[in-house]
């Protein structure tokens, strides 16, 4: 006996070392197999870390496992992932492993963890799946005894854990997309027929175009089905499943034809609780549904009948009824009731095009509001055609107090309607507004509207608006938005495209306001941020909303733009591609009347202006201590008293602020200035100047139809030469200054002899010489420094010394044949005089000399005449 059992033992132990080390002779065997398979046979890559066998853990059969596979694919779809798997397990009996490389191996379970399979057709045509090598005759015949009997299949069990697929078809904007796919099968697939019994967890999405038809929809299924693998034809029998909570029982087949598929599928709902119609929208809305209480039926039920091929899909025949329907969720204090719905989805022909949508009835009650509708859609796959009527009045407040909906921002407001509109989505994608019909009348009262393409929301007191086909009427619009109010009325040509589509709320209006606030309706840019090209401030830039393209005429009492109110505003303004042009608009301002007309556009990062501003009949002072514009271009006209006109053409960028910003501004100016007095005390120039010539009372100044020009470009300003005159002194002006306040001015006064002083003045009566009185000389002001810190040079002292030299020059010819006797006396009171009479010209101290000027130019003049009287002498002695 101990015999026997030491026998046992060793076969025992003999037969574990077998099990333990086959693996690592057969690892190699199985990878050489896959990579064979793939090399000649696929259009892709085949990839994987790891391939390794275990006869232990699920003996008496071989468990083959390949860790993290993936398959990546070849042009046009050059380098992306068709498929991917984190772990593939294969279960076989031992005695396959024996076999040749030749033969074919039978596997009895596949388990699958989070595999993703992406299928997906471009623009072209084209479909990444398409990975299968093309053959010739021959070579199918020995593939076939060799790649595709490789493998055999008699499963048992298998399993797909955590996995997802997508499906995307550019051709027709068609995604779908399917997660967390949980799905098991058990079944025997050896004979001509079997039984599988499978379970599916899965998540779904659905979208055409730009519209959601599934949003992570709940999918549920426990199907036995019936498998004749002879026929190819798959019965569903005993089988349930469930959309979101809603359950549904189903029967018929599917079975595979020479052209398609060939399906026969009957289903219902179990039970007519109007609950189950709840089920079916995602639990995201419904919330709480289990604790919801309902009253009345609800039934769907649907035929799906007919092939699928590439030309055709089944009939289709599924039907939706409620009557009598209540709904109340315990937490909200409103209840929906007298719920009726009756609607239905029918193809009977086959083709995909005939398939349409009727909603024959959808009416419901919120407190004493009844709202009703009806609507019919067809032509589903292409240009959608869709007729309606809605009639009723519907609290907007009451929707989040009867539904849990979750919105940004509270509804409330009363609308009614009684609309008939038909149309078709291509009609309104192309404007084509004489194929949009529309008929009756809507209104909204009480309506706040907010959203993230306007700064404050926008409470509509009223909007009373009447449809006609091709067109909608705003008859009445009373709205308030920040501080600002808004009455209109005009045109609106498309409202369902912006209702319905991505497209622009077009229209001519009519506005009038007490009180416009400028910021109140521009946006906030979002895409403005440190990164950006922002140069002012981390503050968000203000954007003209995209959503506008009209017209508007406008007429209001008061406009804030920025620290300015614009009083009796009217003209004409119209938006489009987030640009405002302004034509023919005018405004009240600073005792005077503005003429404006332009451009504004918030597109590009920073908003940018091209601006032509008409002033007339301005107050001088107040526009240039107010208007920053003003007050950068001429800093010192804010002590100008008077009236003022001009013509500012200029461009540039604009700041946060929706202000021009001053560094980037360019263009050019034109002033002429009216009735005007200077007050000298406010100007530290004004007073630079006055201490400078005391001959002159810059008060007096006469600026009266003075004209100047002007140009600015890049932050500087340049003025052109202009004249201005006190009593019988003209004063030239030219020069340039900085936005930043530092300036760079001449000015070149054209002084008569006589304001030069006593001495000068003696000089002049000796002379007894009419024309000596027309005698002027230069004297220029050098300005620099700031406006509030001028540094201020002149060149009188030099100019007295020049007009001496004049004047003696006048007389010189008249002395020379006289004899120095005549010369001595007409000169001998100033050259000798012990007194010297009180000069009144101040002279300048950075020029001033050691010598009077005047006595030092007729000394030289009077060298010059006794020279030259010396010199005849001179050659008479020789």
């Amino acid at each position: 006996m101990k015999k026997i059992f030491k026998i046992l033992g060793i076969l025992v132990a003999i037969f574990l070392v077998i099990l333990i080390s086959v693996p690592f002779f057969l690892e190699s065997k199985i990878d050489t197999i896959v990579q064979n398979y793939a090399d000649k046979n696929l259009k892709a890559e085949l990839s994987f870390d790891d391939i390794s066998l275990s006869l232990i853990s699920s003996f008496p059969k071989a468990e083959i496992s390949i860790d993290n596979l993936k398959i990546v694919t070849q042009a046009p779809f050059e380098n992306e992932t068709l498929a991917a798997a984190k772990s593939l397990s294969f279960e076989m009996p031992i005695k396959e492993l024996l076999k040749g490389s030749e033969e074919p191996l039978t596997v009895n379970e596949i388990i699958a963890d989070e595999l993703l399979l992406t299928l997906k057709t471009n623009a072209s045509g084209n479909v990444n799946y398409d990975i299968v090598k093309e053959t010739n005759e021959t070579s199918e015949s020995s593939n076939s005894e060799t790649s595709s009997d490789a493998f055999s299949f008699d499963i048992e069990h298998y399993e797909i854990n955590n996995s997802a697929f997508t499906y995307i078809d550019e051709t027709t904007n068609t995604k779908f997309f399917a997660t967390e796919i949980n799905h098991t099968g058990n079944g025997i697939f050896s004979g001509n027929t079997s039984e599988l019994d499978t379970k599916t967890d899965v998540k779904i999405s659905l979208s055409s175009e730009d519209s959601e038809y599934l949003t992570n929809n709940l999918i549920k299924l426990d199907a036995l089905i019936d498998l004749d693998l002879e026929e190819n034809k798959y019965t569903f029998k005993d089988n349930k499943g469930f959309i979101n909570a809603l359950p549904l029982e189903f029967q018929g087949y599917v079975q595979l034809v020479e052209k398609g598929q060939e399906i026969d599928i009957s289903f219902k709902n179990p039970e007519s609780s109007f609950k189950d119609f709840l089920a079916v929208i995602p639990k995201t809305y419904t919330k709480d549904i289990a604790n919801v209480e309902t009253t009345g039926e609800f039934a769907v039920n649907g035929i799906i009948k007919g092939l699928v091929s590439e030309e055709t899909i089944p009939t289709l025949d599924i039907k939706i009824n409620s009557k009598n329907a209540s709904f109340k969720y315990p937490q909200l204090p409103k209840r929906v009731e007298n719920i009726v719905i009756d609607a239905s989805v029918k193809n009977t022909t086959g083709n995909v095009d005939d398939t349409y949508l009727d909603i024959n009835k959808l009416n419901f009650k919120i407190d004493e509001d009844v709202f009703k509708s009806e609507a019919h859609i067809k032509n589903l796959t292409k240009n959608i055609l869709v007729n309606a009527d809605l009639d009723g009045v519907l609290n907007l407040a009451n929707i989040t107090k009867a539904y849990p909906v979750e919105l940004e921002n509270q509804l409330s407001g009363i609308l009614k309607g009684k609309l008939n509109t038909s149309f078709d989505m291509d009609a309104i994608e192309t404007n084509a507004y004489q194929r949009i019909k529309n008929n009756g009348t809507v209104s909204v009262t009480d309506f706040i509207f907010s959203s993230e393409d306007i700064v404050n929301p926008i409470q509509i007191n009223t909007a009373d608006m009447s449809f006609k086909p091709g067109m909608v009427t705003l008859n009445k619009f009373e709205a308030l938005t920040g501080k600002s109010d808004l009455y209109a009325k005009g045109v609106i040509n498309n409202l369902l495209g912006f209702l319905l589509s991505d497209k622009k709320l077009q229209g001519d209006f009519k506005v009038t306001s007490n009180n416009f606030v400028i910021s109140d309706f521009m946006v906030e840019d979002e895409t403005a941020s440190e990164t950006s090209n922002k140069t002012t401030s981390n503050s968000e830039s203000l954007k003209i909303p995209d959503f506008l393209d009209c017209v508007i005429y406008a007429n209001a009492q008061n406009v804030v733009y920025d620290n300015l109110n614009l009083k009796n505003v009217s003209g004409r303004l119209k938006i489009k591609d987030q640009n405002a042009n302004l034509s023919n608009m005018t405004t009240d301002l600073f005792d005077g009347k503005l003429g404006i007309s332009g451009n504004v556009s918030t597109k590009d990062t920073k908003p940018k202006f091209d601006m032509e501003l008409a002033m007339q009949q301005f107050d001088v002072s107040k526009s240039f201590k107010e208007l920053e514009l003003l007050k950068a271009l001429a800093p010192i006209a804010k002590v100008v008293q008077g009236k003022l006109n001009s013509t500012i053409k200029l461009n540039g960028l604009l700041d946060e602020n929706f202000s021009p910003d001053l560094s980037t501004i360019s263009g050019d100016a034109l002033a002429e200035l009216l009735t005007t007095k200077l007050s000298t005390s406010q100007s530290k120039i004004l007073e630079g100047l006055d201490s400078k010539f005391n001959f002159i009372d810059f008060n007096k100044l006469d600026l009266k139809d003075l004209k100047t020009k002007l140009s600015f470009e890049n932050g500087q300003v340049s003025v052109k030469p202009f004249t201005i005159t006190y009593k019988d002194i003209p004063i030239e002006i030219s020069g340039t200054h900085s936005f930043s306040n530092t300036m760079n001015y001449n000015a070149v006064l054209q002084v008569p002899a006589k304001y030069l002083g006593s001495d000068v003045n003696s000089l002049i009566a000796k002379i007894n010489d009419n024309d000596v009185n027309k005698i002027t000389i230069p004297v220029t002001a050098n300005i620099g420094g700031t406006f509030t810190n001028p540094d201020i040079k002149t060149d009188l002292s030099s100019g007295v010394a020049n007009l001496t030299k004049q004047l003696i020059e006048i007389q010189k010819q008249k002395l020379i044949d006289k004899g120095s006797d005549k010369v001595n006396d007409l000169l001998g009171g100033i050259l000798g005089g012990t007194t010297k009479p009180k000069d009144s010209t101040k002279v300048d101290s950075s020029n001033t000399k050691a010598n009077d000027p005047v006595k030092e130019g007729v000394k030289n003049i009077l060298g010059g005449i006794l020279k030259k009287k010396k010199k005849p002498q001179d050659s008479t002695k020789n």
